[in-house]
């Protein structure tokens, strides 16, 4: 792999949080990440015309791009839990069952998780990164699905903040309330309630 890459993401995208903390643990701390320009902006329009030419038939990011223009996609594997959280926000008819579902996803996680500090026991890994992108978002699903993460699963509470006890965590999830406001945005541009 090169020196430098690539990494086109939108910024609340927990995939692309996967990537930063797959980065920061490889030691890969410097990269271009052009969801930083895009704060404020919705999509990734500088980026839209690289991401169709590279996935035309998958335009979803996070990609990642070595400097020598070999793409690498990113491992991107659909967890039972980002369907009835996406259900919290843009479905108001589902949000009682979505919620339900959501905690039911929630608590079979932490029945897996068990009394270890990680999935991988004492061990940071894979199914750790791949899950604590979600804890970002928790608070815009408890706000839209009426619920409280913390006293239904408080192991997996306390296993995001083990988590968050890592350099490569902290410094690549993004702030809760900052993600609750761009979901409260979107909704309101969509006219949700």
């Amino acid at each position: 792999m090169a020196d430098k890459v690539v990494l086109l993401d939108f910024w609340p995208s927990m995939f692309g949080m996967r990537v930063r903390i797959a980065l920061a643990e490889k030691g890969r701390g410097e990269y271009w990440d052009g969801s930083t320009e895009l704060e404020t902006k919705r999509y990734l329009p500088k980026q839209e015309s690289l991401l169709l030419e590279l996935k035309p038939y998958h335009r979803k990011s996070p990609v990642l791009i070595p400097m020598n223009d070999q793409m690498v996609e990113t491992l991107h594997f659909e967890l039972q839990l980002y369907g009835p959280g996406r259900k919290l926000f843009w479905s108001p008819e589902e949000h009682e069952d979505a919620g339900m579902e959501f905690i039911g996803y929630l608590k079979v996680l932490e029945g897996e998780l068990g009394d270890e500090p990680f999935f991988g026991g004492e061990t940071f890994g894979f199914v750790d990164i791949a899950l604590i992108t979600f804890y970002s978002w928790f608070k815009a699903y408890e706000t839209y699905g009426n619920l409280s993460v913390e006293s239904e699963c408080p192991k997996l509470i306390a296993w995001a903040k083990r988590c968050l006890g890592r350099e490569s965590v902290a410094m690549s999830l993004v702030d809760q309330d900052k993600v609750s406001g761009f979901i409260a945005q979107v909704r309101q541009e969509l006219g949700l309630k």
